[in-house]
Formats: C-alpha cells, structure tokens, sequence
C-alpha cells in the first residue's frame, strides 16, 4: 500500500530563494510537457508492429515474407512436437487436416528455420522412438503379478513329519 502511495505522489523540486507564482508556473508546465512526452512515446512503442514469435497462424506467417515450407506429421500428440519447436525458437504455425481419417497435420515454418525444425524434428522423432520401445517393455507391476501367481501355484510341503524307526 505505502508502496502504491509513494509511486503516486508527485515529486516536484524548485530551488530558489524567491518563490513566485511564475516559478510555480513554469515549473509545473515543464511538468506537463515531460508527461505529454512520455505519453506520445508509449503510444508510439504500442503502434509499432510487433513481430510474432513461435505459433502462429498460417496467414500471419506468410506475411512475413520469408518463404514458407511444410513438414507433415500424423500422429495425434502434436503438443510434444510444439514443446520442442519453442525449444529451438522456431517461427512456426499448425494446420490440421481433417480430409483424411486420422488426421494429419501439416506444420508450416520459415524458410530461414529450416535447419532448426530439421534439428526440432529429430529429437521429437527420437522422443517417439523412446516412447515405442517403451511401451512394449512390460510394466513392473505385470512382471510382479506373475510372479505372485507362480509363487502362489507352487506347492510347498512344509509339513513336519515324525516317525519313529524301528
């Protein structure tokens, strides 16, 4: 709250050993002219265009004027290969194309990332490979249940017998 307060309150210092009414004056119109400066100049930062940077749409792309390329990809989990692509800082934009049965994407990126998408897609192709030899190990917790039903099928005798010889 203090904090609030002090960036708030207007701090205005005039030295001089006469205060007049047109030292006041001229004092404040300094004020207003660096204000009305500063108001112009943040309004000319917003105005400037701000280029996109990682997704973005097709069309905002191509305006960009620096040559397009595409890459198809059909598997579904599109959102690991975007994780990626803000990893190496590609300019890029996703467009899903429902004409075929399972759909397939088509990712469309800058000419000049070309090398960067290409290092992008072979770490999420690897990241994919990883994934398959993965899920065709069986899980621990199979591996465990089968070896309690061995366990428990297998018969121990452990019943203690005492005979007496004879």
């Amino acid at each position: 709250m203090q904090e609030e307060v002090e960036n708030r309150t207007l701090t205005l210092i005039v030295s001089g050993t006469k205060f007049t009414g047109r030292l006041l004056k001229a004092a404040i119109t300094k004020y207003m002219a660096h204000r009305k400066e500063k108001k112009l100049n943040k309004q000319r930062s917003r105005d400037a265009p701000v280029k996109p940077q990682g997704r973005q749409t097709v069309k905002q792309l191509i305006g960009q004027n620096q040559g397009v390329s595409n890459i198809e990809i059909t598997d579904p989990s599109i959102k690991e290969f975007e994780k990626i692509a803000r990893k190496y800082g590609v300019d890029y934009a996703v467009k899903k194309d429902r004409s075929t049965s399972p759909p397939k994407y088509l990712i469309f990126f800058k000419g000049r990332d070309a090398d960067a998408l290409t290092a992008a897609f072979t770490e999420y192709t690897g990241q994919k490979v990883k994934k398959a030899e993965k899920s065709e190990r069986p899980s621990v917790l199979a591996k465990l249940s089968q070896f309690k039903e061995l366990v428990k099928n297998a018969v121990v005798d452990r019943t203690k017998r005492k005979e007496l010889e004879r």
